[in-house]
């Protein structure tokens, strides 16, 4: 059941949708491939990202309501209930964004076992019993990444790539927080999230670019065009109310 289910709706999808871009690309580079790929992936996962997007706008708007409410109710259920009909009341769905990170776990994990996993199903062979119909079989795959280097080895400089463009999306989706009120008691919430927050900022970049060196430069290339797909979208929502 899981194996028809990984084939049916992940590894075949992105193994085909790489072997049509091999095709189509002059000389069949395999890093082009994985870029025009996640580009296709990024189109179809639009809605929820720009969902994603929207939720983190709104959260940095609604924010002085949500201190509001810490400051006027101090019973931890009742707060937690103002809290979420705030979040109904302003169109948030606080699960968009562990959705959309969920969903592309199992699409890197296709990536990888496509370009650099081997053992008869990656490139630069082709498993013609995986391809649809309609797809065509290319003549030849290239690994060279524009010529110069092995896409199924580490880069140093992809990883870095990927690890400063994360960073340049977390400066934009997660603004510099305010200063504590010193008045104010300690909050375990306000503690909590103020945690998250510079872990995504700072932390998560340091993560992207250990993973990116440590698998290949195909992990890499996807989470460079996911941070630029990322940022373009975050100054689109920006400029546009939710």
């Amino acid at each position: 059941m899981w194996s028809t289910i990984w084939h049916g709706l992940f590894f075949d999808p992105i193994y085909n949708l790489l072997v049509f871009f091999v095709d189509v690309i002059p000389g069949g580079d395999i890093g082009l491939a994985v870029i025009f790929a996640t580009i296709v992936v990024k189109v179809l996962l639009f809605p929820l990202s720009i969902k994603a997007a929207k939720t983190q706008k709104v959260v940095r708007e609604i924010e002085p309501k949500m201190k509001e409410i810490k400051e006027k109710i101090t019973d931890s259920q009742e707060q937690a209930r103002a809290i979420m009909k705030l979040y109904s009341d302003s169109g948030i769905n606080p699960f968009a964004s562990i959705l959309l990170m969920f969903v592309q776990i199992p699409i890197l994990i296709a990536l990888y076992f496509s370009v650099a996993y081997g053992g008869g199903l990656s490139f630069p062979e082709i498993n013609t019993a995986l391809l649809y119909s309609f797809i065509p079989v290319p003549d030849s795959a290239s690994m060279l990444f524009l010529g110069f280097f092995d896409v199924t080895q580490k880069s140093i400089f992809l990883a870095v790539l990927a690890s400063a463009l994360q960073f340049g999306h977390g400066y934009l989706a997660f603004p510099a927080l305010p200063p504590r009120d010193k008045d104010a008691k300690p909050s375990m919430k306000e503690d909590f999230s103020r945690s998250l927050q510079m872990q995504m900022k700072y932390v998560m970049p340091i993560i992207i670019g250990v993973v990116a060196y440590s698998i290949s430069a195909i992990i890499a290339l996807y989470f460079v065009v996911s941070s630029i797909t990322a940022i373009i979208l975050e100054l689109i929502v920006r400029k546009h109310k939710a």
